[in-house]
């Protein structure tokens, strides 16, 4: 069994290309929407899973997190199937957290233009550090 100062090299060495890629294989181009018929109702509409994943840009290496949807529909909603595979698409893109937060934000309210939209972005831990990142906007 190795000592941990005869790992130390090995350690320092560990690297593995992860083929993470661009923003550019995010795809916005699977949203779908569909018409609201209650429109003025100010009804709320929240969308949450905890199966959000993105890919570090300085280390390669996953970053886990939920992600919560919270949106007042003008006159178009989210269909919820296309919604699943869009944030899928978000898996081995390398991507800061808050620009993560940011770019859905925009996506999907350049896709359905809701009365007001929130994406909060609610990452696991790493390095002992809890990150959040809460992005709005309102027409």
């Amino acid at each position: 069994m190795a000592k941990i100062d005869d790992l130390k090299e090995t350690y320092l060495q560990l690297d593995q290309d992860l083929n993470l890629e661009s923003e550019e294989a995010i795809r916005q181009d699977q949203l779908l929407t569909f018409e609201y018929e209650y429109k003025g109702s100010n009804a709320e509409v929240v969308i949450d899973t905890d199966e959000f994943t993105t890919g570090c840009p300085w280390t390669g290496l996953p970053d886990f997190g939920q992600v919560v949807i919270t949106y007042v529909p003008h006159e178009r909603c989210l269909e919820l199937k296309s919604l699943k595979y869009y944030l899928m698409s978000y898996r081995n893109v390398s991507i800061v957290q808050e620009h993560a937060a940011n770019r859905i934000l925009n996506d999907l309210v350049e896709i359905c233009q809701p009365i007001e939209m929130t994406v909060c972005l609610d990452y696991k831990v790493r390095g002992g550090l809890h990150t959040v990142v809460k992005v709005s906007s309102k027409h």
